[in-house]
């Protein structure tokens, strides 16, 4: 008897489990369409202030055009966008690897790179890598946490900035691509990419006039970049949030899968273990009745 009362026990503990997972599920799906939500959100005015460089380039390309190159000393500032939450599959884990291997690739000393990541999660990858976090922040819990948490890493990237010699900024972070899947990225925030601006420079413009512009060209560069800059952190901050619960979905996924055949088992095997004492019952029964009967 048991035997049965702790297949009982564990069929109960199997079914809350199952329970938690499939709530789990329901709010990563959730969460997922409203951070995708987001990144569409985002498109238009990205391409807003792609048009508005556009018109600066073709006007006047040498606001934009000048890459300085590297000089000793000179240091890179990397963000690195991850989760404070586990049970989301490897999600920490290839991030942390796509940048360690990127990183080597650059021509700056592990002693000229600034890393700041957004959770601890990813923090954690990364030290066990040997690389060490100089700047941390939580990751946003919903879509209104966003901008508050960009607009702290816009602050301390500006610091490094000014105070470090940080010549170059790039982020790092997973994006969604088709259903749960999701690959790892980067991108270099500051300076704009040369090639990027020198295609954006040569894109065709969509009507026959060119706007013109009546500000100061170098404050309206200045706004440009700014806003870009912004709009850059935001969009990977909440790409990496889609990902992150479209992996905790397919890991969920797969938990409900292993918990519904654990379950099949243990109810097999006490139905098994449970008609094997009925069985056993009903004999004794029979054999008690035959000895009365004997003895009569």
């Amino acid at each position: 008897m048991s035997n049965l009362e702790d297949l009982k026990r564990k069929i109960n503990t199997a079914q809350d489990l199952r329970s938690v997972v499939k709530t789990m599920k329901a709010l990563a799906a959730v969460s997922i369409r409203q951070y995708e939500k987001a990144v569409i959100s985002l498109s238009e005015y990205d391409r807003t202030l792609e048009m508005g460089l556009q018109i600066l380039l073709k006007q006047n390309p040498e606001f934009l055009l000048i890459e300085q190159p590297n000089l000793p000393g000179d240091r890179l500032a990397v963000v690195v966008f991850g989760s404070d939450w586990g049970m989301c599959g490897q999600f920490n884990e290839r991030i942390a690897q796509f940048t360690t291997e990127h990183l080597n690739t650059l021509p700056f000393l592990p002693a000229n790179r600034l890393i700041l990541t957004v959770g601890a999660r990813v923090r954690d990858s990364l030290a066990a890598k040997k690389i060490e976090s100089q700047a941390y922040f939580p990751v946003p819990s919903s879509i209104a946490g966003i901008t508050q948490i960009v607009q702290e890493i816009v602050l301390t990237l500006e610091t490094w900035r000014q105070e470090s010699r940080v010549t170059r900024i790039l982020l790092f972070r997973n994006y969604p691509y088709s259903g749960t899947a999701y690959r790892q990225s980067y991108l270099q925030i500051f300076p704009l990419n040369s090639n990027w601006l020198q295609e954006l420079k040569q894109r065709q413009w969509s009507s026959r006039c060119l706007p013109t512009f009546t500000m100061e060209e170098s404050a309206l560069a200045s706004a440009l970049f700014r806003q870009y800059f912004f709009v850059s952190l935001y969009r990977a901050c909440a790409e990496s949030l889609a990902s992150e619960n479209a992996s905790r979905l397919m890991s969920m996924q797969m938990a409900e899968k292993n918990i519904s055949e654990r379950l099949s088992e243990l109810n097999l095997e006490f139905n098994h273990q449970r008609q094997t004492a009925i069985t056993s019952e009903l004999l004794d029964i029979v054999s008690g009745f035959e000895a009365l009967s004997d003895r009569g």
